[in-house]
């Protein structure tokens, strides 16, 4: 199972980004546990300058704007 937090303050982009994630994984048939994460302090503390950002595995992959569908297949894959 891949643990993928999704970083923001709740906006759209962030909502996005969290459907996104789940879509992509249903796709691949992974097993994902998505974790919203909007305390600004939690979101500071993870790197993340712009947001939505996102973790696959406690590693930093995406920040700022909505990721790329190809690019986010590919960190739930590996």
């Amino acid at each position: 199972m891949k643990i993928v937090k999704v970083y923001g303050p709740g906006c759209k982009r962030c909502e996005t980004t969290e459907a996104m994630v789940k879509d992509a994984a249903a796709k691949l048939g992974v097993v994902v546990s998505v974790e919203k994460v909007t305390d600004p302090r939690s979101i500071a503390v993870a790197g993340v300058m712009s947001t939505p950002g996102i973790s696959v595995d406690g590693k930093l992959v995406h920040a700022g704007g909505l990721p790329d569908a190809a690019r986010l297949e590919g960190w739930l894959s590996t």
